[in-house]
């Protein structure tokens, strides 16, 4: 230990090069005076992810209901057909823009985006809930994809706010807040969906959440989103108002690296990166590539699964009510918090994320022929096993990006990070955007094939996700994917 403080101690000299009036300078001298992590901005980072995800997946439960009573579906079997564009909608929209928010939070700043993105969470959220037609709900959800950058820009503040040897936590605390945003996010939309159903007592049928069901879960996001926003005002930047001389670029570009529980110096010289196009960085593509497999995966899954629970046991779905898939979600959503904040980081260390991603994808893989049974099994014994296999199932998803978050991160400087971020957002979201779309699609197509010998029904949905995560495990070996040098030993 005293050897590898030794080590360190003249790599930090070399950085103690600072600019007054640079938010980014402040930010370098106090990860230089204080060591620890920084668990209060970490909390703050946390938080603004989860209310910016909130809205992703929150119309999953009740989105089968809602194409229901917009009487746009002219069959019952029609409905995952049309649900689909409006999953794909904000996916669309963010896919369109995300390279350029992050191109702006790399020269403007990290705060302004991710305050813009908060807003229009707010705002279009609320909007998405008041939808009386289909043309409405897909455009508010497009306007939210469009303007929400968040994501790409708050990843590379999280890697800024801290000292190299926190990025795995703060990486991970990022994914954490994603997948539980994403998790979150619909069981809101399950419990609170139709009101006036549910909870008469509190929402009268003739109430304005009567005239919108859909309105209330919507609304509440948004509400939550505001204290968000306000305390945004206190974030601090992370970006340098000035451009660093050749000395301060040799030293900065020294990263510090901790792994298997001992310290080790790894010098990583990325000079020639900078001058690069990141599109030519072919460790960040490779990573981003693997990231997307992976997100095209999570989507379709995520619209699958909902409709699926939801749809009638004679088309080979389980009969839940939105609430009941909340609640699973619930439970799913708990046990991400416990498995990324204790088990994930000494995982990474142990495996590397490349050996991690491929472990959780080929279980994964297994996991997905036990979905189709579960539709044979009567109560309680069908919910028990739906929620376990939704825990292994998204705990797995969230290993996987987590540690491409890690190989990404490590792959840029600072002055690429939230474009190379925003172009994974980019690339993710126009994955994100075919998925949806293509779930329905094939939803509605296997509903309609239950008595074929071939995967009939349902076993044709999780299939296809199998083949999927099968492409997403090849591409985790050479010559697919580069990983940086400091993850060359694992």
């Amino acid at each position: 230990m005293a050897s590898g403080e030794a080590a360190a101690a003249p790599l930090l000299e070399k950085k103690s090069v600072y600019r007054e009036g640079c938010p980014g300078c402040a930010v370098e001298r106090r990860k230089t005076l204080n060591p620890g992590a920084p668990y209060k901005e970490f909390l703050h980072i946390w938080i603004i992810i989860l209310v910016s995800c909130l809205p992703i997946s929150s119309l999953f439960p009740f989105l089968y209901f809602m194409i229901r009573d917009l009487h746009i579906a002219k069959t019952v079997e029609d409905i995952g057909f049309y649900a689909g564009f409006v999953g794909a909608s904000y996916m669309f929209g963010r896919a369109l823009t995300s390279t350029a928010w992050g191109m702006v939070a790399d020269r403007i700043g990290r705060k302004p985006v991710i305050m813009l993105g908060i807003f229009s969470v707010l705002l279009f959220s609320a909007l998405f809930g008041l939808s009386g037609h289909y043309w409405m709900a897909i455009s508010t959800r497009f306007l939210l994809g469009s303007l929400n950058g968040v994501i790409g820009p708050i990843r590379a503040y999280a890697i800024e706010v801290c000292r190299p040897e926190h990025h795995a936590i703060a990486l991970s605390l990022v994914s954490t807040a994603w997948a539980i945003g994403l998790i979150v996010g619909p069981t809101i939309g399950g419990y609170l969906a139709q009101p006036t159903e549910k909870y008469p007592k509190l929402f009268p049928v003739g109430s304005l959440f009567g005239r919108f069901p859909y309105f209330l879960p919507c609304l509440c996001i948004s509400i939550f989103c505001f204290p968000v926003l306000i305390s945004c005002i206190w974030l601090p930047e992370t970006l340098h108002n000035h451009n660093t001389d050749e000395k301060e670029d040799e030293a900065s570009e020294s990263l510090t690296a901790i792994f298997s529980g001992s310290e080790e110096i790894v010098e990583h010289n990325i000079t020639s990166t900078r001058k690069n196009n990141v599109l030519k960085n072919w460790p960040l593509v490779s990573s981003i590539i693997l990231f997307c497999i992976v997100s095209f995966d999570d989507m379709a899954y995520s619209e699958i699964f909902s409709l699926w629970a939801e749809s009638d046991r004679k088309y080979g779905g389980l009969s839940f009510s939105s609430e009941d898939v909340g609640q699973v979600l619930a439970v799913t959503g708990v046990s991400i918090l416990v498995y990324q904040t204790f088990l994930f980081p000494r995982i990474i260390r142990v495996l590397g994320p490349v050996n991690t991603s491929r472990v959780a994808i080929s279980l994964s893989m297994v996991l997905l022929f036990t979905f189709a049974p579960i539709t044979h099994l009567s109560r309680p014994w069908s919910s028990i096993a739906v929620n376990i296999a939704s825990i292994l199932k998204n705990n797995f998803l969230i290993t996987i990006v987590t540690s491409s978050f890690i190989l990404q991160n490590n792959s840029v400087t600072q002055d690429q990070r939230a474009t190379a971020n925003g172009l994974a957002t980019t690339l993710m979201s126009f994955c994100k955007t075919f998925a949806p779309a293509g779930a329905g699609i094939v939803f509605s197509w296997a509903q309609k094939r239950q008595h074929v010998l071939f995967f009939p029904g349902d076993q044709m949905l999780f299939f296809l996700l199998a083949i999927v995560e099968l492409v997403g495990l090849v591409w985790t070996f050479k010559p697919f994917l580069v990983v940086p040098d400091q993850f060359s030993s694992y």
